[in-house]
């Protein structure tokens, strides 16, 4: 016990010596080679707008909102334009504008001549398109600024369908040449590194047959990939010509790494031995992730981002809390797991706070990022070695105890393995009788409930629609014409002297008129979306989505002529009807403004009546009776 403590603590002097010495060379190398860059700060007077300027960029109608420049919209897949100026150049000055983040799926570029207001130039690139098609082919989105003596106005449209950010940077040419060749030692040092790691292991595998280093070598480069898909290398130099598999690249690759983080988390912390339902979490969790990995293939990029975040979330609570759990145990490695999960959890807090504005670090967030990884997979190799030797050593101590109990061992796990058996399929049988009844019971109360709100719907006198369908139809219609921007016209109609003829021929010959009405109502509609519903007593009403004005009082005067020339015959008497029709019609921009063009149907309705009766009174609510 006492050698065990001793190697224990040689193991945290090993691994507070490496990181520090590993923290601090980093450091030097982020502060030395990428300082926080000043270029977004001649891009100051910045405005965006979600109305299209596309026809004039210039008009004054156009609504502009300041905004800071980097620019974060978060996720949104409709066009957002920006507009800023560019002072005039002095002498041979060359300029080029970059955005910093090259996951847009489309942003065009124009640069106008702010006094003359004619368009100079303009490009387009994004990840929808070839790598090749790009006006300079680099990671990052770079156009070059037309030469101007006078000011220049930008116009950006971005279209994506992930997150919306825009962080602009204006270089002079030299200063991007310069940037450049420290920014590519910077990511040559830190991807070389993750190679680096990812083929140790992947060899480690090799000579040892322990699945840990090969999941773990596999973590590494998913991270690597992923990382490299982010910051448009993997772009430009490993698939420019694949933009289907770009679109899809930044998924299918960090879904894998947290795949393999979790697998690597339940095998290194030997997560079953203490809590076999914890290592059951952790392996669903895995599959989960493994499953996204091909949902990727067809999910839009929106929806599958905001899918991943979640499960990433939940997985990273979930395994640093094991993490935490095991080494409160006592359990060492968990003690090296969960310190090299702090590193990157702090780098990720770091990171979130100085985006946020509220710290200040004097380097960029995602350099901060990658120190982050760089020290986590460090670590997490250092851990896994520990957890591998002193598995051997007590592989070793155990092995001659082991061969003694093997024999009783083996014959109690057989007889635990055969309990569990019987009462895992006595379970599963009871479960599937169960689950059997339930769904039988189910279905046959949703068919009930199906009937029966059908029944609700339907007027039993005439067969169709009733009052109740009418309001809910009348209430979705009206938000349909308000989302989509198309006219809904309502048609209100009424059995002209229908207590004369009740009184006349009886309630039964009344009854069979408003049958005979609202069958020829229903014939006098072509549309399935066109609905005839009655309204109440004699009373019919008429919804006709996407009907303008024109169309509605076609149909009405239909519906007229139709009644007016069709008598009904009843116990050898014909009568014969006409009907007095009241129309509105208009696009619903207000909430229950459809309510409104019911009261104003119901209106023409009535001076219909007033007018004579058996004729169509119209209210086009955006026009004029």
């Amino acid at each position: 016990m006492q050698q065990t403590a001793f190697t224990v603590r040689k193991y945290d002097l090993w691994l507070l010596g490496v990181t520090s010495i590993l923290v601090a060379l980093l450091m030097v190398i982020a502060f030395r080679f990428a300082p926080v860059d000043t270029q977004e700060q001649r891009i100051q007077n910045l405005f965006y707008s979600f109305e299209s300027v596309d026809d004039a960029p210039f008009a004054t109608e156009h609504h502009w909102l300041a905004i800071p420049n980097p620019v974060n919209l978060g996720m949104r897949e409709a066009p957002t334009w920006f507009r800023f100026t560019i002072a005039p150049s002095n002498g041979p000055i060359r300029y080029l504008l970059e955005v910093k983040y090259p996951l847009l799926d489309t942003i065009t570029v124009a640069f106008y001549a702010s006094d003359t207001q004619q368009l100079i130039n303009e490009f387009e690139a994004g990840d929808a398109q070839a790598f090749a098609h790009r006006p300079i082919l680099h990671e990052s989105l770079l156009f070059p600024v037309p030469d101007h003596e006078s000011e220049l106005t930008v116009i950006i449209k971005v279209q994506s369908a992930g997150t919306t950010r825009l962080p602009l940077r204006l270089w002079k040419k030299t200063e991007f040449i310069e940037y450049t060749s420290k920014h590519n030692l910077l990511m040559g040092l830190f991807f070389g590194f993750l190679a680096a790691m990812g083929i140790s292991n992947l060899f480690f595998f090799f000579t040892t047959q322990n699945r840990t280093f090969f999941i773990y070598s596999g973590y590494v480069f998913s991270l690597m990939l992923t990382l490299m898909s982010v910051k448009g290398l993997a772009y430009a130099h490993i698939w420019p010509e694949w933009v289907w598999f770009q679109e899809r690249a930044v998924g299918i690759f960090a879904n894998a790494a947290i795949m393999c983080a979790v697998i690597f988390s339940s095998w290194l912390l030997n997560v079953k031995h203490y809590n076999r339902r914890l290592a059951l979490i952790l392996k669903a969790f895995g599959w989960v992730f493994l499953a996204n990995i091909f949902i990727s293939l067809v999910l839009p990029y929106a929806y599958l981002i905001k899918l991943f975040f979640v499960l990433l979330s939940i997985a990273v609570v979930v395994t640093f809390s094991i993490g935490i759990w095991l080494a409160i145990k006592g359990v060492v490695i968990a003690r090296y797991y969960a310190f090299a999960w702090s590193i990157l959890l702090l780098s990720g807090l770091l990171a979130s706070l100085d985006n946020l504005q509220l710290i200040s670090i004097n380097i960029q967030s995602n350099y901060l990022l990658m120190l982050g990884g760089a020290v986590e997979t460090l670590l997490l190799a250092l851990a896994l070695a520990i957890s591998y030797n002193l598995n051997r050593k007590e592989m070793l101590d155990a092995q001659e105890v082991a061969i003694a109990q093997e024999k009783s061992a083996l014959n109690a796990k057989e007889q635990l393995l055969a309990v569990q058996e019987q009462y895992q399929n006595e379970l599963e049988y009871k479960v599937q009788e169960r689950t059997l009844e339930l769904e039988v019971a189910l279905r046959e109360l949703s068919e009930a409930n199906r009937e029966l709100e059908k029944l609700n719907t339907i007027d039993s006198l005439t067969n169709i629609k009733n009052r109740r369908h009418f309001d809910k139809r009348l209430i979705a219609e009206g938000r349909r014409s308000r989302r989509e921007q198309t006219p809904l016209s309502i048609i209100m109609a009424d059995i002209d002297h229908f207590k004369k003829i009740n009184d006349k021929y009886g309630h039964a010959a009344g009854d069979a008129c408003i049958k005979h009405v609202a069958s020829l109502l229903k014939e006098a509609v072509r549309r399935p979306t066109d609905d005839v519903c009655r309204y109440g007593g004699e009373e019919f009403a008429i919804i006709l989505p996407n009907t303008d004005s024109e169309g509605a009082s076609n149909v009405a005067e239909l519906m007229r002529q139709t009644v007016e020339s069709s008598p009904v015959l009843v116990d050898d008497s014909t009568i014969r009807m006409s009907l007095s029709v009241g129309i509105a019609t208009a696009i619903v921009t207000a909430e229950e403004q459809e309510l409104t063009m019911l009261k104003e149907a119901d209106r023409m309705l009535y001076a219909a009546k007033q007018d004579g009766r058996n004729n169509v009174k119209i209210m086009d609510l955006s026009g004029s009776e």
